[in-house]
């Protein structure tokens, strides 16, 4: 089994949901997030609690999901070909292997929690 972390623009949520769909994922995390890679986002003076301040974090969507390990593949060209902008700023993902996963209601365990 693999987890599987995507940071991705917010406006490619629902494209990256219906892959994961296609490929029969069972269930996804998914958060509202800021950050920013080598575009550094943009640059604007705030007041933090006081204080002034550049903020330079843009938004980001944030998924995590763990798959089967024959899925991984898939999974990875199906984002490379429907997410992929050409431009800086498209995001990432990182791919971790999972030891173990159980489910709580139940008890199952390994790809069966999944």
């Amino acid at each position: 089994m693999k987890e599987i972390t995507m940071y991705i623009k917010p406006e490619k949520l629902e494209v990256v949901k219906n892959i994961l769909h296609e490929q029969g994922c069972g269930g996804m995390s998914v958060m509202s997030i800021m950050g920013c890679g080598i575009q550094l986002g943009e640059t604007n003076p705030v007041n933090f609690k006081g204080l002034r301040t550049n903020i330079n974090l843009i938004p980001k969507i944030k998924i995590e999901v763990i798959v089967r390990d024959e899925i991984v593949e898939n999974i990875l060209l199906e984002i490379r070909d429907k997410v992929a902008t050409g431009t800086v700023g498209d995001g990432k993902v990182i791919i971790k292997n999972v030891e173990d996963v159980m489910r709580i209601r139940t008890g199952e365990r390994g790809t069966d929690a999944i």
